[in-house]
Order: structure tokens, then C-alpha cells, then sequence
């Protein structure tokens, strides 16, 4: 069945709603704009540290201010760990007053089911990103720009001689 703009036009204008075109132009980008106030962001980041071994740190960000919380950095990031690192963002975020409703993270099996139950029982919904979206997770992955690079060749990383 093939349904006309006008016909739906008509359809709303008799409901009393006024179309919108932003409506149609509803982004992922636009999404995080409007809902920053409520909207968190995890994920792991892998690093190496100055004497090779490899560390999982795991980081929020609050979209609103753009505060990174670094809840731990380990070399084994067990199921135990992961949900207690749960629990303490939730008493930072009720200490800071953050009104988060949302949390955005990957599919990553890092995260156990107890990480969700945990923040859903703060109110915190979980929202996944989608299969093979890499613009979908916004901050998180970009935090790092160069995760396999160390020490000072990094680009952002002051020389030694400034």
C-alpha cells in the first residue's frame, strides 16, 4: 500500500498535530544533542603501558560536560570488576548529581549481565550500539586516539626538549 505526503499531511493536520520536518531528519547526532543532560557513555580502552604490559581501562564520559570518568584500569577485567566498577559510578553519579538516565555502550563480553542489572537498578537504561556502527558510539572510542602508541610518539604528547 502506497500512502501520498498529502494524505498524511491531511491525516495529522485533522489530528491537530502540526507536521514537522525535523520529524523526518531525526540522526543519531540529533539524539545526543537532545538528550545529553541524561546521557552517559562506557566503554574499554586498551593501552599499553611503558613497560609492555597490556591494561583495560574502563571509562564514562557524561555527554552533557564532557567529564571522563576512569573507573579502574586492570590487566584482567573479570565479571566481578567490571559490576563493581558498576556500582561505583553509580554512587559518583548520584554524589556529582548527574541525572543520567541513559548508558550507551558496545556489545563487548567484557560486560557481564550483573553491569546492567546493577545500573538498571539505579534507573539507568541501557542502550547498545548497533552491529558494525562505528560512528554510533560517539566519545568513547575516540577518546584515545592512537591506543597502540606509547610513551612520547604519541602526537599529543609533549617532547621532552618543550
Amino acid at each position: 500500500m502506497k500512502v501520498d505526503a498529502s494524505t498524511v499531511w491531511e491525516i495529522l493536520k485533522e489530528a491537530g498535530i502540526d507536521p514537522a520536518p525535523e520529524r523526518a531528519s531525526g540522526t543519531w547526532a540529533s539524539f545526543l544533542r537532545s538528550q545529553a543532560d541524561a546521557l552517559v557513555a562506557c566503554d574499554f580502552l586498551e593501552t599499553v603501558t611503558l613497560t609492555g604490559a597490556r591494561l583495560y581501562v574502563l571509562a564514562v564520559i557524561e555527554h552533557r560536560t564532557r567529564q571522563i570518568r576512569v573507573l579502574g584500569a586492570t590487566a584482567h577485567p573479570t565479571a566481578a570488576w567490571v559490576t563493581q566498577a558498576a556500582r561505583n559510578l553509580v554512587m559518583d553519579l548520584e554524589d556529582a548529581g548527574c541525572r543520567a538516565r541513559w548508558l550507551i555502550r558496545d556489545r563487548d563480553g567484557r560486560f557481564p549481565e550483573l553491569f546492567d542489572a546493577v545500573l538498571a537498578d539505579a534507573g539507568i537504561k541501557i542502550v547498545l550500539t548497533g552491529v558494525r556502527m562505528p560512528r554510533m558510539p560517539s566519545v568513547p572510542d575516540r577518546a584515545d586516539p592512537h591506543p597502540q602508541a606509547a610513551g612520547p610518539y604519541r602526537p599529543y604528547f609533549p617532547s621532552a626538549s618543550a
